[in-house]
């Protein structure tokens, strides 16, 4: 296979896992349809930074320790499955019907003000909610792992050519991340609707919890 058809294959398999709806999705999805189209493209651009950081770790060597011990991938595999249960709690409780905010605020609005108190960090909070959800995902390290080597041409230097498909993977995703967002825009003045916002917000939280207590459950 050449370097040419290695590429294209390659492309082609990581854009069919791009739009196959995950995590990933639903976190872009309920960050443009309630916080806006910004804050989920800092979100989209965690999410590929992280896809990148495990390119480069399986590049490097590092992504094969998780392939291979079983106390590196758990330590990981726990870590993740707690961020996100944190923070599918954190949506679902925010939302509770008990809960009376000021101005009768949505969870959502509420996170915002959190972070556009501190506008130092403001961006760099939506950009890394993104990135650890996906550095602190093992499956994704043993994934680059065991794809990545497949699209690998005979002679090619391993190092740069692993680097070059995970860079792919991530401009693929930050292409469908775009898209999702302006699905969205047609739709702002519904999606702003303080029920339909807690509504979302308690989907998403549940998405997020049932990923959390999936990855801490199971067995490799």
């Amino acid at each position: 296979m050449t370097a040419t058809a290695a590429l294209l294959a390659f492309t082609l398999a990581a854009a069919i896992l791009t739009v196959t709806p995950g995590l990933d999705n639903a976190l872009v999805l309920r960050t443009a349809a309630v916080e806006g189209g910004r804050r989920a493209l800092l979100a989209g651009l965690g999410i590929s930074t992280g896809c990148l950081a495990w390119g480069a770790a399986a590049a490097f060597g590092l992504g094969s320790l998780l392939a291979v011990s079983t106390v590196a991938y758990d330590v990981l595999r726990i870590a993740a499955a707690a961020y996100l249960f944190y923070l599918g709690a954190r949506l679902l409780w925010n939302t509770w019907p008990g809960r009376r905010q000021a101005g009768q605020a949505s969870a959502s609005a509420l996170l915002s003000a959190e972070l556009s108190a501190r506008p130092a960090s403001g961006g760099a909070g939506w950009f890394m909610r993104g990135c650890l959800t996906n550095a602190l995902n093992p499956k994704i390290g043993v994934f680059y792992v065991t794809f990545l080597p497949q699209f690998i041409p005979a002679g090619a230097d391993v190092m740069r050519f692993s680097l070059l498909l995970a860079a792919v993977h991530a401009v693929l995703g930050m292409l469908w991340f775009g898209l999702l967002v302006a699905a969205t825009r047609p739709l702002a003045r519904w999606l702003s609707r303080p029920a339909v916002m807690r509504g979302l917000d308690r989907m998403t939280g549940a998405v997020f919890i049932a990923f959390g207590l999936k990855l801490a459950l199971e067995k490799r």
